[in-house]
């Protein structure tokens, strides 16, 4: 077993990324080191019933009871002969630990997101992609897995769910200009659908945070900012622009930086809370908490209005 360690970079809001190699079938992909707990060695599992194909069982090496998902086989679409050689990938995201089954761990590598491009339609159909971006890490091309998508679509109710927003009782509608960032496609209309249900119908969506960046950049007058946008939500992991980069942007410019920056992530951790303080994010909140999202945009929005209003 090894553990991996997440270092926080030295210098806050870099836009650099650790990409974990690794191969499935002789094909090079990839996955944020921060989403790594440890890599295993591959043991029996214990089988469970009434799970999804890719679902392999439950395995406990120590005090945690981990999911394990046979990614060969979600990927491929059938069963691939399981090896004694076979690594687990165990993962933290979402607030769950999940070990996936891969073949070999080729290293890690550190790159900018500028790196990392999204994949067109021709490889990764808006609905239905797993891709959430193709980088370059040497020579060698990166297929970068969307493990949120996967985990959403193999245990739906681990995702965001609009039932939540329904236990918050009635809602006013609120249209103050709410700016999102968030690259993934299931993830992105999930968020707007919920929010809508919550009353916020002014949303502006973007792919990742250099889009946002470039459409607040595109505004001529910074000195009324406020009055065009009330809010930021941001993802961290986006290619182009990460949510860390773009709060530094903001937070460091003196014009933008009373903006509210809400960042909403699968990657929230004790290490993760301290960047994001660093490079000065108002909140930050793991998904898939839509409720206590929704309840921490009322605060910073009702708080704005009051502090607009002295």
């Amino acid at each position: 077993m090894a553990k991996v360690k997440n270092e926080i970079l030295l210098e806050s809001g870099t836009n650099e990324i650790e990409i974990m190699e690794f191969t499935i079938d002789g094909n090079l992909y990839g996955i944020n080191v921060a989403k790594v707990r440890e890599i295993m060695i591959s043991a029996p599992v214990k089988n469970m019933p009434h799970v999804h194909p890719a679902v392999e069982g439950i395995y406990k090496p120590r005090d945690l009871v981990l999911t394990v998902i046979d990614l060969p086989k979600y990927l491929i679409g059938h069963s691939v002969d399981r090896g004694i050689k076979d690594l687990f990938i165990v993962t933290n995201f979402n607030q769950l630990h999940i070990a996936f089954r891969v073949h070999t761990v080729v290293g890690i590598s550190r790159i900018s997101w500028t790196d990392i491009q999204k994949p067109d339609a021709t490889i990764s159909s808006a609905n239905d992609g797993v891709i959430t971006g193709i980088a370059q890490c040497g020579s060698d091309l990166v297929t970068i897995l969307d493990f949120e998508k996967i985990v959403a679509e193999i245990a739906p109710e681990t995702s965001i769910k609009l039932r939540d927003i329904d236990k918050l009782g009635p809602r006013t509608r609120n249209n103050l200009p709410i700016y999102i960032a968030e690259d993934s496609v299931l993830l992105s209309k999930m968020l707007e659908d919920a929010l809508t249900q919550a009353g916020y119908t002014n949303l502006h969506m973007f792919q990742n945070g250099q889009e946002l960046w470039d459409a607040i950049q595109a505004m001529e007058d910074h000195s009324n900012i406020q009055d065009k946008i009330s809010m930021v939500i941001t993802d961290i992991e986006m290619p182009q622009m990460d949510g860390h980069r773009l709060t530094k942007l903001i937070k460091s410019d003196r014009l933008l930086q009373k903006l509210p920056v809400l960042i909403f992530s699968s990657l929230i951790s004790e290490e993760m809370r301290i960047k994001g303080k660093q490079l000065g994010a108002d909140e930050q909140l793991a998904k898939p908490e839509i409720g206590h999202l929704v309840r921490i945009m009322d605060h910073l929005l009702q708080s704005k209005l009051n502090g607009s209003a002295r």
